[in-house]
């Protein structure tokens, strides 16, 4: 599963960075949670990935 880099903050509208890592042999998974930190507000998200099409980040 592809996880993205960057996000948008749905607070400030900024560009949020991934903070979670995994190795390159460890690719994510549904159920797995991703960590993003705002550049703009500094607001964290955590988010848990899900396998369903229509609920992936951009």
């Amino acid at each position: 599963m592809d996880v993205p880099a960057t996000i948008t903050c749905v607070d400030c509208g900024g560009t949020c960075h991934l903070l979670s890592s995994r190795p390159d042999d460890q690719p994510w998974e549904p159920g797995d949670v991703v960590a993003y930190r705002c550049a703009d507000c500094l607001d964290r998200w955590d988010i848990e990935l899900d396998d369903d099409p229509g609920d992936q980040l951009a």
